[in-house]
């Protein structure tokens, strides 16, 4: 893919962050467990890149937070550009790893982006609760990162490889297959 291509899709992941949330926004229990921002984050990594789902995932929380008003600057947003731009780093650094590309190559990636932003936002948070002087216990962390956040994860989980796999059967974005790594070594 082409850095032109590249951008204009990062562009779009970005629009899509920044309206995503006006879906599930209405209700806020909803959203919160839904996490609509993660999505495109999540394939911006991985059909783009690591450094765009990095900067996309940096961008998205705090932009909108200027422009809408959420989520709040601090500690919420902040907390939240550590956080999305480590799922779209990873997701976009594990995805790549595989010679296969398959959904069960996009299932492993969206496990480790998962994990590992959650565990970024946790670390985050425990920060920006210390600078104010409030706590954040590992049951916050918790309960926030991982209880709440259950139907968003399974949805994603189930959303975004069957994205993957769509784009692949139409022949928008081919999954790599092993032989045509070797190929072109």
């Amino acid at each position: 893919m082409k850095p032109v291509q590249k951008l204009t899709l990062a562009a779009l992941f970005l629009a899509l962050g920044l309206v995503l949330p006006f879906f599930t926004g209405q209700i806020p229990q909803i959203g919160n467990m839904l996490c609509p921002m993660h999505f495109p984050v999540l394939l911006c990594g991985m059909i783009c890149g690591w450094k765009y789902g990095l900067g996309i995932g940096l961008i998205l929380p705090i932009m909108r937070s200027l422009m809408f008003g959420m989520p709040p600057i601090f500690p919420q947003a902040t907390a939240m550009a550590f956080e999305l731009a480590s799922y779209g780093a990873l997701s976009g650094l594990l995805y790549e790893r595989f010679s296969n590309q398959s959904i069960g190559a996009a299932f492993a990636s969206l496990i480790g982006a998962m994990l590992g932003g959650r565990i970024i936002w946790g670390i985050v948070m425990t920060i920006l609760m210390h600078i104010v002087g409030q706590p954040y216990t590992f049951g916050m962390f918790f309960t926030a990162a991982f209880a709440n956040a259950v139907p968003g994860i399974i949805v994603q989980l189930l959303l975004i490889p069957l994205v993957l796999a769509v784009l692949d059967k139409t022949s928008v974005l081919r999954f790599k297959q092993a032989q045509e790594t070797g190929a072109s070594a």
